[in-house]
């Protein structure tokens, strides 16, 4: 097992991408740290399942974009597991599309907060508990290309954590490794509630893989990013797209 004996904290991970690679993580051996901040009903299941399969997972409720939220995720996963070895900052969402002319500045900040600060957050609190590891920022192809209609908040948010990942790689190196991965059309709620389905049909016509992205697909580079096996990278933003944009 590739994290035998790891601690793994995978924030929003009640669904989609970050049930994915929870129970990926915990699959290769790691004890995982469950946070969500709505669906209790996800997170559980998400648990149930790693410990059926003989895995050590936790949830926990928090709202990632405060202090206090934060520090009782970090507390408690050091509490029952010891340390930290691995983050998966995963916690973010689009909230609404909206033009510059609908914003208020409420709108931006909560975008900001929800995307960008909670990362931040995440990492200052963990480090002190972190010997070394891996740090795996989710950004998007919107950080690359400006998102779609009503959406430049969401993206601008994503292009700052594209940047903080560069950054922090340089200055938590060589200890702990900090990567993001940029998703592109991936099947999960995020698109089944800001995406139409002809966008979707349409991205499946037009990508060279001629189909959209599994919340898998994600959490199998999440883990590789996690894991030794990609031990001489960091500071990478990893395109995952299905081959409809190249950076």
């Amino acid at each position: 097992m590739k994290l035998q004996g790891k601690t793994a904290i995978v924030t929003g991970g009640g669904r989609d991408i970050g049930r994915a690679c929870a129970v990926m993580l915990a699959r290769e051996g790691a004890n995982v740290a469950v946070n969500y901040f709505a669906s209790s009903k996800g997170a559980d299941e998400t648990v149930a399942e790693i410990k059926a399969a003989g895995g050590n997972a936790f949830a926990l409720q928090g709202d990632l974009s405060k202090p206090e939220g934060v520090d009782a995720l970090v507390a408690a996963t050091v509490a029952e597991y010891g340390a930290v070895d691995v983050l998966v900052n995963n916690a973010g969402g689009l909230i609404a599309r909206k033009s510059i002319q609908e914003m208020d500045l409420d709108h931006w900040n909560a975008v900001m907060d929800l995307n960008l600060t909670s990362t931040f957050l995440m990492i200052k609190a963990c480090l002190p508990h972190m010997k070394s590891g891996a740090i795996v920022n989710l950004a998007s192809q919107a950080a690359r290309d400006g998102g779609g209609p009503g959406s430049f908040a969401y993206a601008t948010s994503k292009g700052a954590v594209v940047t903080l990942t560069r950054g922090l790689a340089k200055d938590l190196g060589p200890e702990i490794r900090v990567n993001a991965l940029c998703p592109g059309m991936v099947d999960t709620d995020f698109h089944n509630i800001h995406t139409k389905p002809e966008a979707r049909k349409g991205f499946e016509a037009s990508a060279p893989l001629k189909r959209q992205g599994v919340p898998d697909d994600v959490a199998n580079l999440v883990l590789f990013l996690a894991c030794d096996d990609s031990a001489f990278i960091t500071g990478a933003n990893v395109d995952i797209n299905g081959g409809m944009l190249f950076s």
